[in-house]
């Protein structure tokens, strides 16, 4: 998407974030989920089991345990051979997120199994953690994981870029590696705990929408501070801005720090306040393998109890 520099600078200039009043609106997400929530809760963790990018993004990774994630996967989908998530696709993870030189492993694993539902695998790359690459090692990067079997890409941006204020040089950067994504949906990771500001953030959030990101992302889970409340009610303020200037639904990604049942929960509360139930069909939740497909519910016993009854059988 094209803009003009008049409209561009238009945009970041009319950002105005009152923190103090971001800081209180946050705590209301973070607060026990009330009665209304919990008569629902089962039905959801089964909607965010489903928005779930399993992720094994550690600096020992190995095939080994890379192949052990892609296999958890794999049992994970045998454990509910009747349950539907809509009128033809079984549930699964949103995903599989590995590092650029795993992906080949992965997409050879899944070439083997005829009969598991095809899962997308992202590859995080553009200098993941840190984005202190160059523009061209970071186009290599994306090209490798496209031409290793990658259907997503997950870039990071140059923080250094957002707290300097140069925000042409971030989108410029930004959309040249969507072009180097082509078909592929890029998630952009902005590393909100080093942004410097909350109105940075929102700021940097524009921008990525602005040069084409199909999803916003809050963190690589590797720095200090990673997905919060406030960060995410920021970010999903700013995407809803976006949506009503251009009519372009953007989706949005916190990851790092979401460990239980009950953070996953609380997350999807956030966006269907904030966005609406529209957007739950591109939002995604970043966490390590085993928490991703077991360790989400609380109760596996209880889950597959209740994934058994024929009431919830037919719940799409």
């Amino acid at each position: 998407m094209e803009h003009t520099e008049q409209y561009f600078q238009e945009w970041i200039d009319e950002v105005h974030v009152n923190e103090c009043s971001v800081m209180n609106h946050a705590k209301d997400f973070d607060k026990p989920l009330n009665k209304a929530w919990k008569s629902l809760e089962t039905l959801f963790l089964l909607k965010a089991l489903a928005l779930v990018d399993a992720t094994t993004l550690t600096g020992d990774d190995t095939i080994t345990n890379v192949s052990s994630l892609v296999n958890k996967v794999i049992i994970f989908k045998y454990y509910l051979p009747e349950f539907k998530c809509d009128s033809t696709k079984t549930v699964r993870v949103a995903a599989i997120c590995v590092y650029p030189s795993f992906v080949k492993e992965v997409h050879l694993t899944f070439q083997l199994i005829d009969d598991l539902h095809f899962i997308p695998i992202a590859a995080v790359a553009a200098g993941f953690p840190s984005g202190l690459y160059d523009i061209d090692s970071k186009i290599k990067e994306i090209s490798f994981a496209l031409a290793s079997g990658a259907t997503e890409i997950d870039i990071v941006i140059s923080r250094y870029l957002v707290i300097g204020h140069r925000w042409r040089e971030l989108y410029e950067e930004i959309r040249t590696l969507k072009h180097t994504c082509g078909k592929a949906k890029m998630k952009t990771i902005l590393s909100v705990g080093e942004c410097g500001s909350l109105e940075n953030i929102y700021k940097a959030s524009l921008v990525a929408m602005m040069a084409g990101s199909d999803y916003i992302k809050t963190s690589t889970g590797q720095e200090k501070i990673n997905a919060t409340f406030p960060f995410g009610l920021v970010m999903c303020r700013a995407i809803n801005n976006f949506y009503i200037k251009t009519n372009k639904k953007v989706g949005f990604k916190p990851a790092g720090g979401i460990r239980t049942a009950n953070d996953a929960l609380k997350w999807i509360r956030l966006i269907l306040i904030e966005l609406g139930p529209d957007w739950l069909s591109l939002f995604r939740i970043g966490a390590s393998g085993v928490l991703s497909i077991v360790c989400i519910v609380k109760n596996y016993e209880n889950f597959v109890s209740v994934l058994s009854s024929p009431q919830h059988l037919s719940h799409k």
